[in-house]
């Protein structure tokens, strides 16, 4: 048992670790830890100045600086084929070799109240939230698991990779959700149904994965994760800010912000003891016992463990709720339905920034 909870289900060290949103924030900064642990990166995103400084930032970090390699690649994963470029960039530059670890981080974050957002919103934070990583996740498993079975068996190089005393090293694909995936409020209409979305598509790939790892034993086993961390802060919570009503901030009054780098080291921390969904803080980890549904448990115990917290957690969670509606209602009743706290000058500047 000791040997079990201590190995480290997620080594990096000589293995490529492709990074959407890598430039800034979280995933600059999980570029940077894997980088001090002997990874190959490569980051993606769209502004190619903030790629530039971003690869550097991570390049001065390596644990072998004679040996690991570091890429960059800009484009617009809101775009399909975008992701399947990146892809097919990776492989060449990577000596015709697929990544070893996606983590998908790109997002941004528009919190309004839900009639005072502009429809083509909604769309945009799905495209942005959900679709760079269902895009990326597809352009990626398509590679790694798009496998003949006949072509597996006639080729028996196929399999060189696999060591003959177990089985080869798995493939990590790692999706960035939020804490409001598992509890949203007033305000986060449009952001948080696009990361609980990636929730969604999470639970269901990592069944899906039993499919291939069955069908293909003697290939790398395709794990699948969702790092659900709560307010960090950074360029993008700075800029959120300036478009979110008082009526959220009130809400949020309590939350644990916390750097980009711990919620890098947390969220590493977590996939390197196996978790397939991964709390960066208490809250979160507490609200997640009385969610989890049909997730994984990650075995009899931490299921057992879930269980007594989620029994606790689900009354608890009754009174969280009626407190914060009654927060909302006597918001109402004093301020009325903007979301502002009576400056109706602000909140006219903020659906007029909304509609432009």
């Amino acid at each position: 048992m000791g040997n079990l909870m201590s190995r480290n289900e997620f080594p990096v060290e000589g293995r490529t670790v492709v990074i959407t949103g890598g430039s800034s924030g979280m995933g600059l900064e999980v570029g940077r830890q894997l980088a001090e642990k002997g990874a190959n990166v490569v980051i993606v995103a769209r502004g190619q100045e903030k790629l530039r400084q971003g690869i550097e930032y991570i390049q001065a970090g390596a644990l072998y600086p004679q040996s690991q390699r570091f890429h960059q690649i800009s484009a617009d994963l809101t775009s399909p084929s975008d992701a399947v470029r990146v892809m097919d960039e990776v492989v060449a530059w990577n000596s015709s070799t697929p990544p070893d670890i996606v983590w998908c981080c790109a997002g941004s974050a528009l919190p309004t109240l839900f009639i005072d957002t502009p429809v083509a919103r909604f769309h945009n934070q799905m495209d942005s939230n959900y679709f760079t990583g269902m895009h990326m996740a597809h352009a990626t498993l398509r590679r790694w698991l798009k496998i003949s079975p006949k072509d597996a068996a006639d080729d028996p190089s196929s399999h060189s990779c696999a060591p003959t005393n177990g089985p080869p090293p798995a493939r990590h694909l790692i999706f960035t959700s939020t804490f409001l995936a598992f509890y949203s409020f007033a305000g986060w209409t449009p952001y948080s149904p696009s990361k609980a979305a990636l929730r969604g598509l999470s639970d269901t790939l990592s069944q899906e994965m039993n499919l291939y790892a069955a069908a293909h034993p003697t290939e790398p086993r395709v794990r699948v994760h969702t790092v659900f961390p709560a307010t960090i802060l950074s360029e993008s919570y700075e800029a959120e800010n300036l478009i979110k009503t008082d009526l959220s901030k009130m809400l949020e009054e309590g939350d644990e912000a916390q750097t980009p780098q711990v919620v890098a080291a947390k969220s590493i921390r977590g996939l390197e003891t196996g978790q397939e969904l991964v709390t960066t803080n208490l809250v979160t980890w507490l609200v997640k016992r009385s969610m989890l549904g049909g997730s994984v448990r990650g075995g009899f115990w931490r299921a057992l463990l879930d269980w007594i917290v989620g029994s606790l957690m689900a009354l608890v969670m009754i009174f969280v709720r009626d407190d914060m509606d009654r927060k909302v209602r006597a918001w109402g009743r004093k301020y009325g339905d903007s979301g502002m706290n009576g400056d109706n000058k602000s909140a006219r500047s903020v659906k007029g920034h909304l509609q432009a």
